[in-house]
């Protein structure tokens, strides 16, 4: 028997990749809205504006994208990666059947262990969606516009659009609490970590290619 290699430099394998981690990404949004402690802030702001103005929070976080995609192609100049529209329409669909399947706990240490799992999820499900580099999403899209626009430093112009749209998302009854916080404290960590990770076995992966066994 002899191996065959599979090319993952090939498209077909990369958007794989990449619409797998928008899924397991999109789980870990679910679990955080579904624990009831807090949520992340953009997701603040779609639970907000469901609760004001109906729709689904799927649906609230495409249509946001559009708007930030239409916002940041208006500020460069130049129309976002095929990805950043992937990432905005299969987001948007793969939370609203996570919400649909999950439940929230009755018990409180129930929810706590939700939360953390979803954070832990959301930031590994963001390490595998990058890493083969088919495109930002859209608020990265805009937060990278802006700093070139600005001059802002990427960090200052990421912590300003979180605060405002925090703001935005509480002052709609978007469910803000101490999730909110020690999501705001730890996905930066965990998204760190997972994308290190993320990087390197797909830059191995690339560069050697994968072998599996050919049973013909």
């Amino acid at each position: 028997m002899k191996p065959l290699h599979l090319n993952l430099n090939s498209p077909l394998i990369r958007w794989t990749i990449f619409t797998i981690g928008l899924l397991i990404m999109s789980l870990g949004i679910a679990l955080m809205i579904r624990a009831e402690l807090g949520s992340a802030p953009w997701d603040v702001l779609h639970i907000g504006l469901t609760q004001q103005l109906g729709l689904t929070v799927g649906s609230w976080t495409v249509i946001m994208g559009f708007l930030l995609l239409a916002l940041s192609t208006t500020l460069t100049k130049k129309f976002p990666q095929p990805g950043a529209y992937a990432n905005m329409l299969l987001v948007g669909l793969f939370v609203d059947i996570f919400l649909f399947l999950i439940g929230t706990p009755s018990a409180w240490g129930g929810q706590l262990l939700m939360l953390v799992t979803g954070i832990l999820v959301m930031g590994f499900g963001i390490g595998v969606y990058i890493a083969p580099r088919c495109g930002a999403g859209p608020r990265d899209s805009i937060m990278l516009a802006l700093s070139a626009r600005t001059g802002a430093s990427v960090a200052r112009v990421r912590v300003i659009m979180e605060i405002l749209v925090l703001a935005c998302g509480w002052m709609l009854g978007g469910p803000v609490f101490f999730g909110t916080i020690l999501f705001s404290l730890t996905i930066g960590h965990v998204t760190g970590y997972s994308l290190n990770i993320c990087n390197y076995w797909m830059d191995r992966l690339t560069e050697r290619g994968m072998q599996v066994e050919n049973i013909n």
